[in-house]
């Protein structure tokens, strides 16, 4: 009678701790112990998903950092990409994405701000914030970075084969000589094409007046039989290839090529270079959206950092990440291009109701 009479007082409490056992296993994986002792996830919705649908540029995010994060998170990572930031920005502003995470350029980060289209980031989740250089930060585009956190940046650069051109390149306009009919590959980029033909007027990459831009439309169609190819992918392909004598490329496309056959050259354009800063940022109703700032915050480590831009060589904005990176990589122009060709560049800007005047101009040009 005893033992049965202390069977009937200990298995309710057994069924209890087994139910705070069973409880506590579940509501997703927690940050790692390093991130839990600084008290930064605590609360259930805090918790950090099973899964996460990253959408970002081709060529743009190694296999090997998607693994490490998977592995290390549990966590399993839907890639999908792009080819602009136009295209970004359609299929998210569809509102059938599902996306927890995206890459914008600064200009585009800020076209989204506005519309409502991004999720407020929670820094005190990215710790690693601070091995950002301050010059990426706060930005006009985000100011207090409350939407954005900088990924990469770089440039739009001229790369050309000295053993196939001739003339000199100095800048832009080069490009349209005679001698690379039907030889150049360039960005299929509306914004950066329109901007550098702006440019070559003396006029804002920006500019909203309807004459610069049909000016800049009309350059653009003379430049037509010199194009082989619109590609924002990969444009170090059809320089290597000897399809494309020259082209306007960015700047990891242009070290790549050059790595592989030292005849392509860089050249940063006299009449100064497009430069963007490239950010990561969270999809409004984004499902996973701790799980976004975890990939944020593990990313910016100085060691995957590094070995991003081994793997794609941008400029990297992770001022800590620059010793771990190759002086090969650092010391190349179109990676790390100097000040003085930087002080002449333009980042490009919310364009308002002008985008309109460009998107035409642009589907005149290749139509």
């Amino acid at each position: 009678m005893a033992r049965k009479g202390f069977q009937r007082v200990v298995w309710p409490f057994v069924l209890i701790l087994l139910i705070i056992i069973v409880l506590s296993g579940c509501g997703g994986k927690s940050p790692p112990a390093s991130q839990e002792a600084s008290g930064e996830a605590d609360s259930g919705e805090d918790q950090i998903t099973g899964e996460l649908n990253l959408f970002n540029w081709s060529e743009y995010m190694p296999d090997s950092v998607i693994e490490k994060f998977e592995e290390e998170y549990e966590v399993k990572v839907n890639y999908s990409t792009y080819s602009s930031n136009d295209e970004m920005l359609a299929k998210i502003n569809a509102g059938a994405s599902g996306y927890d995470i995206a890459v914008g350029t600064d200009y585009m980060v800020e076209i989204m701000r506005k519309e409502g289209l991004l999720e407020p980031i929670n820094l005190d989740n990215i710790t690693n914030l601070k091995n950002i250089d301050d010059q990426f930060l706060n930005k006009s585009f985000d100011p207090g970075n409350e939407y954005s956190v900088p990924y990469m940046w770089g440039g739009a650069f001229i790369a050309y084969n000295k053993d196939e051109v001739k003339s000199e390149v100095t800048g832009y306009k080069d490009l349209w000589k005679p001698e690379f009919k039907n030889s150049l590959v360039v960005l299929d980029d509306q914004r950066v094409m329109i901007g550098i033909a702006n440019k070559m007027q003396g006029e804002s990459m920006s500019s909203t007046d309807p004459n610069v831009i049909d000016s800049s439309k009309e350059l653009l169609i003379d430049l037509l039989p010199n194009i082989k190819a619109f590609d924002s992918d990969t444009q170090k392909t059809m320089l290597l290839n000897g399809e494309a004598k020259a082209g306007i490329v960015w700047g990891a496309e242009a070290y790549l090529a050059h790595s592989e056959n030292p005849a392509i050259e860089t050249v940063l354009p006299e009449e100064g270079m497009y430069l963007g800063i490239d950010c990561f940022i969270v999809p409004k109703d984004a499902p996973n959206k701790r799980t976004a700032e975890a990939f944020i915050d593990f990313v910016l480590r100085p060691e995957i950092s590094a070995e991003i831009t081994e793997d794609f060589p941008y400029s990297n904005p992770n001022k800590a990440a620059h010793e771990l990176i190759s002086d090969e990589i650092m010391k190349h122009p179109a990676v790390n291009p100097p000040e003085e060709e930087l002080e002449k560049g333009e980042f490009l800007k919310d364009l308002g109701e002008a985008v309109l005047d460009y998107d035409r101009a642009w589907s005149e040009i290749k139509q």
